[in-house]
């Protein structure tokens, strides 16, 4: 051990000459620590809601989607067909959307209508998510599986078979007329499926060839959806059919198909984040008292030192040890307070969220990822709140020790 740091050790261990020096240590490091131990857990909770919200929303999401780069449609057999040539896919999905205006008992609420064949519950999931009624369009009456918020708007019974869902289309151009410019087509609804907030407000799942019809785009479909073997590689599936369609398609996995919600959640991480970082700022002004009390009780020791032969760079040295020692001892507490609640939270739920929500606790999960920055972003701080006390200690004089 460096004579510089076991001189700092032995005054971050030692009892200080004044109470009051005592007091003011054991606050920073208390502060430190709460401050280190608050900044893990709010990172650890964005990453739970994150991995909440995405394993809802990986119901609806496939493991990856291919759709166009221009317009909306293309032939399903154009893409269909080559895909076959590729290792890994389990299964897909031909699908088509639209917006469109639904209508029910007399209660209408605009949505979108989307269109899937019989792969679409193999590769979505999507019947795990059914919260009534069922996902079955084998019958030859036209049926629609809908999200719970546009059933809460429209009123929807699924167990009455009298009444059925209208779904109101634009005409194409050229079949606009003023006596009815919307296509209508009924279907009976026979499932509410529940995934999260936007999708359960939006969406409408009606058989393909329902939708196909209504919109006049035989043979059309808006996207592939794909389901991979357990064993693929979802990155290599995703380059190899990249490369077989060229840029005529766009092909993304799961995470990039909500890749602006996804980019919000890390803002407001980070933002979460900057916030917390800047209550360790402030309470670095405490370390920043602590270390120049020290430095003015060690005023004698620190001319000794000196009139040994000591240069100010070592007394220096010294004090951003300190402060480092004192940055990391609080550091290494926060740490374990972090560790604590964590379990307590992921056990136990002590923290918990109003009703109507659709967990009972906060979601959380520790990343070694965020610890290592929260790490790097509290010695940081801790290194420049040291730096003006090293700097006085420096400048004390030798002459002192004559005092």
């Amino acid at each position: 051990m460096k004579l510089s740091t076991s001189i700092a050790l032995r005054y971050l261990v030692s009892k200080k000459g004044t109470n009051f020096i005592n007091i003011i240590s054991g606050m920073t490091i208390m502060g430190l620590s709460i401050g280190s131990a608050a900044l893990i857990l709010v990172l650890s909770v964005f990453n739970g809601f994150e991995d909440l919200i995405a394993s809802m929303v990986n119901v609806f999401n496939p493991d990856l989607k291919i759709t166009p780069v221009q317009g909306k449609y293309f032939a399903e057999d154009e893409v269909y067909q080559k895909l076959s040539h590729i290792p890994g896919i389990f299964a897909i999905s031909k699908t088509i959307e639209e917006t469109a205006f639904f209508e029910y008992d007399k209660t209408p609420s605009p949505g979108t209508l989307k269109g899937v064949d019989p792969a679409f519950v193999i590769v979505n999931d999507i019947d795990s998510a059914l919260i009534e009624g069922n996902f079955l369009f084998t019958t030859d009456e036209p049926q629609a599986v809908l999200g719970a918020g546009l059933a809460r708007t429209l009123a929807v019974d699924v167990l009455n078979v009298f009444k059925t869902l209208s779904v109101y289309m634009a005409r194409q151009p050229k079949g606009i007329s003023v006596a009815s410019p919307f296509k209508e087509r009924v279907a009976r609804p026979s499932g509410v499926f529940s995934i999260q907030q936007d999708i359960d407000n939006q969406y409408v799942l009606v058989p393909l060839d329902f939708a196909q019809e209504l919109l006049d785009r035989p043979d059309l479909i808006s996207s592939l959806e794909l389901r991979l073997d357990a064993t693929a590689d979802t990155e290599t599936v995703k380059e190899a059919i990249t490369e077989l369609l060229g840029s005529d398609f766009l092909v993304r996995n799961r995470y990039e198909q909500d890749e602006e919600f996804l980019r919000i959640m890390n803002i407001e991480k980070w933002m979460a984040y900057s916030i917390a970082g800047l209550m360790i700022l402030l309470i670095s002004f405490n370390l920043v008292g602590c270390l120049w009390m020290i430095v003015l009780e060690k005023r004698k020791d620190i001319s000794i030192l000196k009139a040994m032969g000591t240069t100010s760079r070592f007394v220096r040295q010294v004090f951003v040890k300190l402060g480092l020692l004192y940055t990391v001892t609080g550091l290494v507490i926060g740490l374990l307070l972090a560790i604590f609640f964590y379990i307590l939270q992921k056990q136990f739920g002590i923290i918990t969220i109003p009703q109507g929500f659709v967990v009972d606790a906060y979601p959380i999960r520790m990343k070694l990822g965020d610890v290592l920055i929260v790490a790097a972003t509290v010695i940081a701080i801790g290194w420049l709140a040291s730096q003006p006390s090293s700097r006085r200690a420096s400048a004390v004089d030798a002459a002192i020790r004559n005092d």
